[in-house]
Parts: C-alpha cells; structure tokens; sequence
C-alpha cells in the first residue's frame, strides 16, 4: 500500500462495527496505521477475544507467544487463540493492517474450528483459513481507504460463515438452555460464556453448571474444548481485562482513583492480589504496564479507541 504520508509522522486508529450478521461472531474492526514513529515494543495482553490480524505493509513481528516454546516469526496474517500470558510484538517505526476481536463462540462459523483449537497459539492465517487468508489479504491492499477495507471484511466473513447459525442461540438471548436450536457449539457453553461476560467474571463454575444442568466436571471439559480455557481461567481473563481497561482510561484522563479503589471494584480480595495478577498475566507490574503503553501512545490514537485484544505495537 503507497504511503502518501512519507516523511512526516502518520497515526491512524479506526474502530468500526462489523455488519449486523456477523455481531454474533465479531466484536468489532480496527484499522491502524503508524509511520514515521519511533520504534515499540507491545505487550499483547489476554482478553476474552481471538484475534484475526491482516496487515497492510510490513509483516506483524512477533517476538514472544504466549506459548514459551513457539519461536518468534513474521505474518502477513495472523490467528492468536485465548491465552494467559502476554505476547510480545515490536515495530520499527511503520505498521498497517485491520483487527478482528473474534468471539470464541463464533470461531467455528468464521475459522471452522472451536476456539479451543486455537488457545494459546499464533498461526499464520493460512494455517486456518487456507487460501481465503491470501484472498482478504489481496481484497484489502486494493481497497481505497478504511471504509471500503471493512466493507471487504464483511463481504468476505459474511461469505466465510455462510448459513451459519448465530452462536448459542438459545442462551444468552433470555431463554435458559436446551430452549433453542441444535448448533455446533452446545448451547449450554455458549450459555455459559454469557454468563461469564454479564457478570464481568464474577460467576463460580459451581453456578455456571447449576444453571446449564451439567455437572462441574463435564462443564469445565467441554468449555475449555470449545472456548480454549476453562471457565475459571476463561473468568480469570475477563475480569482482568476489564480491570486492566479501567485502569488505562483512568490514567489517560488524569484520574486519580488508587489500584486499591480498582481492585474491590473488580472483585480482587486487595491491591497485593490485582498486582499479583498483572504480574502472571500481563507479566508485568501495573505502573510498568502503564509507563511501557504510554510511551507508544501517538497523538490523534486516544487509549479509548484502541483495541483491547492481542494486538500490533501501539494498540490495545
């Protein structure tokens, strides 16, 4: 894609919805574009989304996965799974591309396999999508500006899930389970994994099993094969990421609310425990978290607008 900004700092970040067939299945777009800055390095936090990453220009470097044992690599796309511990990804001063923040319950319907395929992993996007990686690829280098690169993205992932049912349709859609249509994925998980995101995390599998009538035992197997983590890592996540998103929006806006304050809003027994859990999942203290993101902050890309899933240097 040309640059026409070449030899002047550039930083766009767009966030769009996807078109309404696909809400069930995708959170939302982003569309980024950075040059002329200084180099970063990002920490790609866990949250209760897969990413889809398509770049545009360079390659995405990722330095570190979330599983220690992967090696570094480049993608011209790129699938990440749910995960517990952070990515690493770094730029060197240029990066361009599109996000997608997936559901896990609609991995099947746009990746064709259960998020619980994809935990803790990055794969080049054709090592799920096959050719149809290349193909959006190719749709979006040649679409002129952000509105007509999100217009691809919803012809072709409208086309990718096909007659696809929306995710769970029983459940989560105020009937209990066993009331909707027979999906690929139970409706009891998807039912499930609601439950956990209305209540921010706060919902013990004990309950989440009386209410779907499994027992905790046949809950916990089947959640982690369909979202890729049980539903107390899946709980851990969610309320972390909320927490973590809390606290970036406070310090952006100067606010002086104390970690101690944000802990008992978000259920951690003390600021020790909310600290204790950046440190295993962003890897990291808070105020570390906070001074590395605020130094890849660029004018005209506010925290707000950034996205909250693995993701490129600069973006949250």
């Amino acid at each position: 894609m040309a640059d026409p900004d070449i030899g002047r700092p550039t930083a766009e970040f767009v966030r769009k919805r996807p078109a309404p067939p696909l809400r069930g299945f995708v959170a939302d777009y982003i569309g980024y574009r950075e040059a002329g800055v200084p180099p970063a390095r990002h920490r790609g936090l866990p949250s209760p989304y897969l990413t889809l990453i398509v770049t545009l220009d360079d390659p995405l470097v990722v330095d570190a996965h979330p599983d220690p044992l992967a090696t570094p690599g480049t993608y011209d796309t790129l699938v990440g799974g749910l995960h517990t511990t952070p990515a690493l990804i770094s730029h060197d001063g240029r990066q361009s591309g599109v996000q997608l923040a997936l559901t896990p319950l609609g991995a099947r319907a746009l990746l064709g396999v259960p998020a619980g395929e994809l935990s803790g992993a990055d794969l080049d996007g054709t090592d799920v999508l096959g050719g149809a990686a290349d193909e959006l690829r190719e749709r979006l280098l040649d679409a002129t500006g952000w509105p007509e690169r999100f217009a691809v993205l919803d012809t072709m992932f409208t086309r990718l899930s096909g007659s696809a049912p929306e995710p769970g349709a029983g459940p989560g859609r105020g009937r209990r389970p066993g009331s909707g249509t027979k999906t690929a994925l139970p409706a009891e998980v998807a039912w499930a994994w609601r439950r956990l995101l209305e209540t921010g995390g706060g919902l013990g599998v004990s309950d989440l099993a009386r209410e779907v009538g499994w027992s905790t035992r046949y809950l916990r197997r089947r959640f982690r094969e369909e979202i890729g983590l049980g539903p107390k890592e899946a709980a851990r996540v969610v309320r972390f990421d909320r927490a973590r998103r809390t606290l970036q929006r406070q310090a952006a806006a100067g606010s002086s609310a104390t970690l101690a304050t944000l802990a008992a809003s978000f259920g951690y027994y003390d600021q020790a425990h909310l600290a204790r859990e950046f440190g295993a999942l962003a890897g990291c203290s808070p105020s570390r978290w906070l001074d590395e993101e605020s130094q890849s902050f660029t004018a005209g890309s506010p925290t707000a607008d950034r996205p909250t899933c693995r993701s490129p240097t600069a973006l949250l």
